[in-house]
């Protein structure tokens, strides 16, 4: 798996609670819901506040909990308009949870 970091097990992630991570002084907010395991960049384009991992969880979204901007989980993608998170690829392996560290970049 190239370009991918071991990052933890996959019961060490809370089910519906982010998790900070920094790979490559890059801080990246993990999530484990119930359709998967999602990571995306914890800064968040509003006023660079680095809190999306301690958002709250809504469906498959999270809300930023300094302003509430709320980031679709999978892509990043802002709800409505044109700001959006970096979407970091996720691989689980049994038990093991790897992060690709270049981002999927999306044109919103």
């Amino acid at each position: 798996m190239e370009g991918y970091k071991y990052i933890c097990k996959l019961n060490e992630l809370q089910e519906n609670v982010g998790r900070k991570f920094i790979i490559n002084d890059i801080e990246i907010a993990v999530f484990k819901i119930n359709s998967g395991v999602f990571a995306l960049s914890n800064i968040c384009p509003h006023q660079q506040t680095h809190l999306i991992y301690d958002g709250f969880v809504e469906d498959e979204f999270v809300v930023c909990p300094a302003h509430g901007w709320k980031f679709n989980l999978r892509t990043g993608k802002k709800d409505s308009g044109s700001n959006g998170l970096d979407s970091y690829p996720i691989e689980i392996i049994g038990n093991q949870v790897y992060i690709k560290v270049h981002p999927i970049k999306y044109s919103w």
